[in-house]
């Protein structure tokens, strides 16, 4: 399968990011290894995770990043995989954070439970709106210098901050971030294409893509309001059961059709189709769900397929 590489980095990955918010979440622990073994023996190697995963079971978080650890140590495998996770989200127990003090007891944490020596790929998750950028690089300085992170990231901060954190590196000498992780899918398109596209072509950064799939709602199983109660997160996609998001299913189906695919997979595809996007980041909890991910890679839509998805979805 072609490695794509990470820019202004040293990391191959593969071209589909596991998201790990369901490990202990919607799959348990033999579940979460169960899914785990089937992606890695499809030849996969991107795994993304976060401290926090899941608090809004238990409070605090720690299970996502706890299952991963265990599996890696069971297996004897964590060289063959780049591993993701975050720092700064809010918890029950505190609030957005990303603060010097916070990051370095967090990044210790997230080590234990991980039962690795080090993260490739640390994320500010959330963006605490306070920390001086200056305070959070220099945290993220001596992570790196001490070999317990290699590369830094950024997820959900403004398009200011973002600037403001290159050209703070810049001046000061401290790390720059080499990916963004943005909510970006067919269906919500315009903050990342107008607010962050062009510093990502500016800055030169890999693009992770996360609700990939608009929480289930590009797959198809959501088409009337009776569908919302298919799952625990149905509630979450009744935003787009509107014409424009009806509109758009009806384009994946005919193109799934087509291309004798999911609708799941040339969601994905779309996304992989567009030169700024690395690799977009999706979970999966049954066989069938794991199917359609590695599908999508594998697809070559048409220009035809691709101008009636981002006409449909404008």
């Amino acid at each position: 399968m072609e490695r794509r590489k990470i820019k202004n980095t040293d990391l191959l990955v593969a071209p589909i990011n596991f998201g790990g918010n369901v490990f202990g979440w919607t799959l348990d622990e033999k579940q979460s290894f169960d899914i785990l073994d089937r992606f890695t023996a499809g030849g996969f190697n991107f795994i993304d995770t976060a401290d926090t995963y899941s608090w809004w079971v238990n409070g605090k978080g720690g299970q996502s990043e706890e299952i991963i650890g265990k599996w890696m140590k069971q297996r004897n495998n964590r060289n063959d995989f780049v591993i993701a996770t975050k720092v700064g989200s809010e918890t029950k127990e505190h609030g957005f954070d990303i603060s010097k003090k916070h990051i370095l007891k967090s990044v210790d944490e997230s080590l234990t439970r991980l039962q690795t020596d080090h993260i490739d790929l640390y994320y500010t998750h959330f963006d605490d709106n306070k920390t001086p950028v200056e305070e959070t690089l220099e945290a993220y300085d001596e992570i790196i210098k001490a070999g317990k992170v290699r590369y830094i990231a950024a997820s959900n901060i403004s398009p200011e901050r973002l600037k403001e954190s290159f050209e703070v590196a810049e001046k000061n000498n401290l790390p720059k971030y080499v990916a963004l992780q943005p909510h970006y899918n067919l269906l919500e398109r315009e903050k990342f294409e107008t607010q962050y596209a062009d510093l990502v072509k500016e800055y030169d950064l890999s693009v992770f893509t996360y609700w990939s799939l608009a929480a289930g709602f590009l797959t198809g199983k959501y088409r009337n309001e009776d569908d919302l109660n298919k799952s625990a997160r149905g509630e979450g996609v009744r935003k787009y059961l509107d014409e424009k998001g009806l509109n758009v299913l009806k384009a994946l189906d005919e193109i799934s059709v087509k291309h004798q695919t999911s609708q799941a997979s040339i969601a994905l595809a779309w996304l992989l189709a567009n030169p700024l996007v690395t690799a977009p980041i999706v979970s999966a909890t049954s066989e069938y769900q794991l199917k359609t991910l590695f599908a999508a890679p594998e697809l070559n839509l048409s220009s035809e397929d691709i101008e009636l998805l981002n006409t449909v979805s404008r």
